[in-house]
């Protein structure tokens, strides 16, 4: 499993938005069983996904629905000092190879899981949160989570991994069952062709690559049709987070790839029921102590050089506002957002209780800020975080949920260099002696020392979050 949020660009000029659609319904967390790994059959032999005859899609998924807890996430987090008081809380489970799909490593694989989850149900709606995440030449701006598919492998990804996946899925077993299959797909693409491509200073050639041969287009347009077509799936794309594209010339065109990789390869603007912001990131939810809005001796606190000429300020305001810029590009209006809160809580004995002093702007809101990153594009296993809010369904206006979509206590990347067959290489990014590049301002990395590979335990990073967690356990 692996996972990273790119860093964010340089700075821009302003525009805002708003959001006023409006989701209700209580969340019910699932109930945690026995964490006994099943055994999965071969995919051979299995049907091509159809539309199946599922019960009607919901205008949110997680709304009147328990939520899947994976069994083996939950059993690393029982063994740690503490971990029983979130062990119950459902994660999402990372498809980030083609050998997840059949389990590797000893690990349940993609029916293992469906059929837990039946079990977990007991006949009640139960949402199942799945991350495809794949695409060839994956995560052009980063390392540690590079996948096993190169840049040109389009259709291996197609035939080897989306196609057996709905096919999966497709299963009457499954697609006439009471689940609620949610698919976040492909983390870490489609905004990676606006803001690290070109002549910005945060262009990758990698990056390039991917926008020349339009793979990233193809390959999320391929699985949105695919997985789109069978009736109890809702796709979420990734729409990275507050601190990637807040400035406004990224803002409206990462909408605008969205909707022509929603329209490519088949699929439709119907195929998408919403978003996903902050996946594996450490964004605050809301920050309460300063405002966009505010001026310091009338400077105001976009010329701050924590928020540099961004719109936003955290994910609420983010999620909400580019869920109304993707209806405006032409997406249904009922879309929704997630907001991945596993690791954007900021608790512990460093959040700040109130604002902080009005002496200069940078003061102001680096005394008052709950994210105590030292920049925000440090993304991999950062120091100083905790646990965010529980999962929870219809929380505020536009967001179907909460969700802890990364597993808490699953490493974002190696500290050093560590041979393996996952395709995962060595960032910098990952490293706390690392002083930076473009995309982070040349800052440290803030990086936790010690950590394993991406997707692998990292008991101490579970325990600072369990430390830090907001709202407190």
């Amino acid at each position: 499993m692996s996972r990273i949020s790119s860093p964010p660009p340089p700075s821009a000029t302003p525009r805002t938005r708003t959001r006023t659609h409006t989701r209700a319904a209580a969340f019910a967390g699932g109930s945690l069983l026995a964490a006994t790994a099943l055994t999965v059959g071969s995919l051979a032999g299995t049907a091509t996904a159809q539309p199946s005859a599922a019960a009607a899609k919901v205008d949110n998924p997680y709304a009147g629905a328990k939520v899947y807890v994976n069994p083996e996430w939950s059993a690393n987090a029982a063994a740690e000092p503490g971990g029983s008081k979130v062990s119950n809380q459902p994660t999402g489970i990372w498809l980030d190879r083609i050998a997840a799909i059949n389990g590797a490593n000893g690990k349940m694989g993609l029916r293992a899981h469906l059929d837990r989850a039946l079990s977990q149900s007991g006949g009640s709606p139960t949402v199942v949160q799945l991350v495809v995440y794949d695409l060839p030449g994956r995560d052009c701006s980063a390392l540690a989570s590079n996948g096993e598919l190169g840049p040109t492998e389009i259709d291996k990804y197609k035939t080897q991994f989306i196609d057996p996946i709905a096919s999966i899925l497709g299963e009457s077993k499954y697609a006439n069952s009471n689940l609620r299959i949610v698919t976040t797909v492909e983390l870490d693409s489609l905004p990676n062709l606006v803001t690290n491509t070109g002549g910005r200073a945060t262009a990758t050639p990698e990056c390039d690559t991917m926008k020349a041969n339009g793979n990233y287009v193809k390959g999320v347009g391929y699985a949105l049709n695919k997985l789109g077509a069978i009736g109890n799936v809702y796709n979420y794309v990734d729409a990275g987070h507050h601190g990637w594209l807040g400035w406004d010339d990224n803002f409206n065109p990462s909408a605008q790839i969205i909707k022509q990789a929603a329209t490519a390869e088949g699929s439709t603007v119907d195929k998408v029921a919403g978003i996903i912001v902050n996946t594996a990131n450490y964004s605050a939810l809301k920050e309460n102590n300063f405002t966009i809005n505010d001026s310091v001796n009338g400077t105001t606190v976009r010329q701050s050089k924590w928020v540099d000429w961004n719109r936003y300020v955290d994910e609420l305001s983010f999620a909400q506002a580019f869920r109304q810029e993707m209806v405006n590009v032409g997406f249904p209006s009922n879309i929704g957002a997630l907001i991945d809160t596993s690791r954007n809580g900021w608790g512990g004995s460093a959040r700040p209780s109130g604002p902080g002093a009005k002496s200069d702007v940078d003061t102001y809101v680096n005394g008052g800020r709950y994210d105590r990153r030292i920049h925000v594009g440090n993304w991999c296993n950062q120091s100083g975080a905790g646990l965010g809010e529980r999962p929870k369904a219809s929380p505020a206006a536009g967001i179907d949920a909460y969700v802890w979509m990364k597993p808490p206590g699953e490493s974002d990347g190696a500290s050093s260099q560590v041979p393996n067959d996952e395709g995962k290489g060595f960032d910098r990014m990952c490293d706390p002696t690392y002083t930076g590049n473009a995309r982070n301002g040349n800052n440290l990395s803030g990086a936790l020392p010690n950590a394993p590979l991406s997707g692998h335990w990292f008991s101490a990073q579970f325990q600072q979050l369990l430390k830090n967690a907001y709202p407190a356990l």
